[in-house]
This record gives C-alpha cells, structure tokens and sequence, in this order.
C-alpha cells in the first residue's frame, strides 16, 4: 500500500515537472524558480530512494519471516506424519494380534492352556511359590490344574468352561435353535461341574469341596444373573448343585483373588502357629537345660563345700604340727592357720 502511494505521488511531481519545464522552455525569465523546482526534485528523489529501501528492506523481513514459519509449519506437519505413520503401524500390529488371539480362542486346546496361564498369574500374583502347585498329580494318576496347600490339606482347582456352546448362543439367531443349545450349554456345565468334583479326594488329604474356574468375568456374571448374553436360562439350579450336591465352587479371576486372600490368611496364621508352638518347643529345651545346669551346680557346689571342709581340717592338723615342733625346740608357733569359706547354697 505505501508502494502504490510513493509510485503514485511520484507520477504527479514529475507531471509538475514537466509542466514547469514546459513554460520555463516558452519563457526564460525565470531561471530562479527553475533551479528551485530542480532541487526540489532532488530532494524527492532523496525522498523516494530512501521510502523504497526501507520498503524494500520490510519486504525481506517480512519474506524471511514468512519463509521461517513456512518452514516451522512443514516441520511440524512431517512429525505428525511420522507420529500417524507410527500409530497405523502399532494399529495393524495390534489387528494382527487380535487376529492371532481370535484363531487362539478357536483352538479348544490352546484356549484351555490361556486359561490355566491366567489361572498360574493368578497363584504367583498372591501366593508363595511353595503354597500351591500347577498339574498337580494324585496318586491315582488323575491330574488337576493347580492345587493349592494349607497346612495338610489339598484345595483343587480346575479351569474348565467351554465356550463353544456359550457363544453359539449368543450368535444364533432363532429362537427353536437356541432353547436346544441353552439345554446343551446346561448340560456341559453340568458335566464340567461333575469333572470338577471328582478332584475332591479325602484320602489323600484333599478338602471337602474343589474350584471351578471360568476365566471369563463376564461369563461368571451371566451366570449369577441367570443369563447368558441375551439369553435367560435357569443358571441358579446349576450353581446350587454345584455347591450343595457336588461340592464345587465355582469361581472367577475376581472372586478367586478374593478366595485366595483368606487362604493366604490362613497361610500366615499357620505359620504363626508354627512358630509359636517352635517357640514353645525352644523354651522347652531351654528350661530342661537350665534345670540340669543348676543340678551340675550344685553338684559342684556341694564338691567344693567337701573341698573346702578338708582343706580347712587339714589345715588346723597342720597348725597342730607346728606347735608340737614348736613344743620340741622351745620356739614358738608362727603358722596362722587361714580359714576358707565353702560357697554358699542358699537359695535367694
């Protein structure tokens, strides 16, 4: 805009200019004011040269600026492309993954040995490596998941739950087909159910009762509430015939970390127990040692009264000596017999 305005008001002196000149050509009279309007115009070329170069010099500025910021924009528009770059990236990593997770929880098998990882997380997470065991197994050659040791007794838990029919409940459509996959899915967690509780061996130390561990939360919860997904079906019959008629407890990762917060009070109960009754056993000892010790002292004690008794007889049969020697050379007795006390057996 300042630009324009110098250009423009340039123009119209030289058009003054040029209008003086043109009558100072018709009449040369007036060589005064001539030299007047030529230093004038000096003095606004001065004028202008000086406007322009400063005009100039903001325009670099503010082109070096522009061209500053531009470069400041693109820098920061790369990052972020690397950083989206980089997120795609964790993203189809991460699809992969799943992808991989999803072909795992089809494998029955793999899906069984997912579930007693979570079960082992479980165990190590809360109880000392000694108090429990993976694939315990008895005598009779049957093997359970994990077992957990209190004191003497033995606490299976099993991980077993089929998926299958749960989630073909969940994706069929029809109603006729899915009460025939409800009674199916009853079935096997009654069977599991069974399963579970011919891990409850007395005779081998086991107690009365065994876990069953689903390792899916939202599964337990469904079957609480008497649903599966949209579904309900008469879960509760099961559940009571799990813990009343079988003995089983069936569990979840939530409620098994509570179950194995009591046990693990249980754990530092006894070994408190253990320990006091090694304290007692200890004191015990000690008192026995401490009773024989005062016996032998006073043994001692009664040896050196009998040590001392002799020594203080034999001395004044020694002190009879020396009168008599005494008597036979007319010289006096010069041994004074020293007379030495037997240790004290008073009991204070």
């Amino acid at each position: 805009m300042e630009f324009i305005y110098i250009t423009t008001t340039a123009f119209l002196l030289v058009g003054i200019v040029y209008l003086f000149w043109s009558q100072n050509k018709k009449s040369d009279k007036k060589p005064d004011a001539f030299m007047m309007l030529q230093n004038q115009l000096n003095e606004l070329r001065n004028v202008l040269d000086s406007k322009l170069g400063e005009s100039a010099k903001d325009m670099q500025e503010s082109v070096k600026t522009q061209f500053r910021e531009s470069q400041k924009l693109i820098r920061d528009i790369t990052e972020q492309l690397i950083e989206v770059k980089k997120t795609n990236e964790q993203v189809f990593n991460m699809t992969d993954q799943l992808k991989n997770l999803e072909q795992v929880l089809k494998n029955q098998k793999q899906r069984g040995s997912l579930g007693e990882a979570g079960l082992e997380l479980i165990l190590s997470n809360i109880l000392p490596p000694t108090a429990y065991k993976m694939q315990y197994q008895f005598e009779d050659g049957t093997m359970v998941d994990a077992a957990i040791f209190v004191k003497d007794i033995i606490i299976p838990v099993d991980a077993k739950f089929s998926l299958d029919n749960y989630m073909r409940i969940i994706n069929e459509k029809d109603d006729e087909r899915r009460k025939i996959l409800e009674k199916e899915f009853v079935n096997d967690l009654k069977k599991r159910i069974d399963e579970t509780a011919k891990y409850i061996k007395p005779r081998e130390g086991t107690a009365p009762f065994a876990f069953m561990y689903i390792p899916a939360e939202a599964i337990y919860y469904d079957l609480l509430v008497n649903e599966v997904g949209a579904v309900a079906i008469n879960t509760r019959n099961l559940i009571e015939y799990a813990q009343k008629d079988r003995k089983v407890m069936i569990i979840s990762p939530n409620t098994f970390t509570a179950y194995l917060q009591t046990v693990l009070q249980g754990l530092r109960a006894a070994e408190i127990e253990k320990n006091t009754e090694r304290i007692i056993k200890q004191i015990q000892a000690l008192t026995h040692h401490v009773g024989s010790y005062q016996e032998y002292m006073t043994k001692l004690g009664n040896s050196l009264s009998t040590t001392v008794n002799h020594y203080n007889r034999s001395f004044k049969e020694l002190k009879k000596i020396d009168k008599d020697v005494a008597r036979i050379t007319q010289g006096e007795s010069s041994l004074e017999p020293v007379a030495i006390d037997g240790p004290r057996m008073d009991d204070e």
